[in-house]
């Protein structure tokens, strides 16, 4: 049996020029939400997240694949 490799994903947000992109107004402001293991629970947290600011369209919160980041050239596993 093969051992799955730990995808660590990123949750982060805050106020954005746009909210049809991801040009962050003030990096010192950005909301680090944490650092998680797989993908399902970097969307829950990113989901409890957006939901409490969804009546501000400039404030994003996004999940970043740091397994891509961190290992490029690292096959993705199915």
């Amino acid at each position: 049996m093969k051992e799955q490799r730990s995808k660590m994903h990123l949750v982060m947000g805050g106020r954005v020029k746009d909210p049809r992109g991801l040009d962050f107004v003030n990096l010192d402001k950005i909301d680090l939400v944490g650092v998680y293991p797989d993908y399902q629970e970097a969307e829950d947290a990113w989901r409890s997240k957006a939901q409490m600011t969804v009546d501000d369209a400039e404030m994003k919160y996004v999940v970043v694949h740091m397994h891509k980041l961190l290992e490029p050239d690292v096959p993705l596993e199915d």
